[in-house]
């Protein structure tokens, strides 16, 4: 997500800024922006350049106020009405909102909304908090967003577009990063610090679990709607999901996934020749494994820069075709070599298998694989797209079984006390680690997986 308040090239800034964010989400982008008469937005399926055209942006133009959104979506989901950001029309005025994370209440909202008269146009949880918001009795609009925010649960973060504001506000626990930015003499938020990067903007801090903040043609106003119960920022965020020159609470991501490859290279316990990351999320891991163990790190695979990400594919047999399509080894760095391979987390194990098997194809004598992360056991109900158990290697499968189902030569894992360490020395508040552990820092009502939910949201 990113948005933008009091800038001149508000929308433009928005689309540049999407797209360093692009690798969050594939599925689908859009743009809401406003002036303080009304808002107007557009939006589409794919890439963003697929989604939003050129005279589409050139309509947003006059705009001074933007927010958007690029989608990452399970394969249930995947249609235009859950494109955020959603806008909504009415007498009391104007809305844009969209929102990264999941609520995990949201069946059970929006079985008491609809009891009550309402009627939802998409399956997104962002159109459950829409509905809260435009029934609350609060005075003013500030107490409504907090009032609507007050009755769900999970993880979140809100962007809030009107006619006279920008309103943000995440969880109390904190695990959907968002950062706090200037421009010029405008306010601007992210996903990641890497879009401020791209527009030029200052970062100025990350939004803290529980805050409530609006921003004015008058300023910026920091609140807190919930105080905050404990810190979780999610573990996948270091370990895959967000681009390595970004930065969480001033602290990069670069460092911290190398800082993990050397921790899982003092726990490996094979020789070999070379070490090999698996690109792009798992170089720096390899550089930090070959930098303790001593063992050369080599670009022995290549990546096609015109595939998307395999993890956030929607469908197994999207992604299986992904990686096909994806990663390329380098015969004359691998063969006859005894190699190693860092990757930064193994979840159904499509993309390892590929990888051993066409190391072994080009000659390589022994692979062997490392793992950045502890073994991924547990679904995730907070945002990301590991769905089931069953879908999880790990959960049906011993380390052992899986290293023989990969065709590996070894496989090794970093501990979970291995990776809480390495967060420790970043300034760790008590990372979410549930899919490694089982151990969810927030309640589960309706005790839906996102897929699973999204599926029930169309027949409640």
């Amino acid at each position: 997500m990113f948005g933008i308040w009091g800038h001149e090239n508000a929308s433009e800034l928005t689309y540049i800024a999407l797209h360093s964010l692009q690798h969050r989400g594939q599925n689908g982008a859009g743009i809401v922006a406003s002036n303080e008469d009304y808002l107007f937005g557009a939006r589409g399926m794919g890439l963003l350049n697929d989604a939003i055209s050129k005279e589409q942006l050139e309509s947003l133009k006059p705009f001074k106020n933007a927010i958007g959104h690029v989608r990452y979506a399970t394969k249930t989901s995947s249609e235009l009405a859950n494109v955020q950001p959603i806008l909504l029309k009415s007498y009391s005025g104007d809305l844009g909102i969209c929102h990264n994370g999941n609520l995990t209440n949201a069946i059970q909202l929006r079985k008491a909304l609809e009891s009550e008269g309402s009627i939802f146009q998409t399956t997104t949880d962002v159109e459950v908090m829409a509905h809260l918001l435009k029934r609350s009795k609060a005075r003013t609009n500030k107490d409504r967003i907090k009032s609507a925010l007050r009755q769900i649960k999970g993880a979140f973060v809100f962007l809030l577009l009107q006619e006279n504001s920008l309103t943000i506000a995440m969880d109390n626990h904190g695990v959907r990063p968002l950062m706090l930015g200037r421009i010029d003499d405008a306010w601007c938020v992210a996903s990641e610090t890497c879009a401020f990067t791209a527009i030029g903007a200052e970062y100025v801090r990350d939004i803290e679990p529980g805050e409530f903040i609006t921003i004015t043609d008058d300023g910026i106003d920091f609140d807190k709607y919930s105080y905050v119960e404990h810190p979780n920022l999610c573990s996948m965020e270091y370990i895959y999901f967000s681009r390595a020159d970004s930065e969480f609470r001033h602290q990069s991501t670069y460092r911290i996934r190398k800082a993990l490859g050397e921790a899982l290279a003092k726990e490996f316990k094979h020789d070999a020749d070379l070490v090999i990351g698996v690109p792009d999320s798992s170089l720096a891991a390899a550089k930090g494994f070959s930098t303790e163990s001593g063992i050369p790190q080599e670009a022995g695979l290549l990546k096609n820069r015109y595939v998307g990400r395999t993890f956030i594919t929607p469908g197994q047999e999207a992604r299986e075709r992904a990686v096909r399509m994806k990663l390329s080894p380098v015969r004359d760095i691998v063969e006859g070599k005894r190699v190693i391979v860092i990757d930064d987390s193994i979840v159904r194990g499509t993309t390892s298998k590929f990888i051993v098997r066409s190391l072994k194809k080009a000659g390589a004598t022994e692979v062997h694989m490392g793992v950045s992360s502890p073994p991924l056991k547990d679904p995730c109900y907070y945002g990301i797209d590991v769905s089931t158990h069953a879908e999880i290697i790990a959960s049906q499968k011993s380390v052992e079984e899986i290293c023989e189902e990969i065709g590996a030569d070894s496989l090794t894992y970093l501990s979970v006390d291995g990776m809480h360490d390495v967060y420790k020395q970043f300034g760790s508040r008590g990372e979410c680690d549930a899919c490694f552990t089982g151990n969810y820092p927030i309640e589960i009502v309706d005790d839906l997986l996102p897929q699973e939910k999204e599926q029930k949201s169309k027949g409640v």
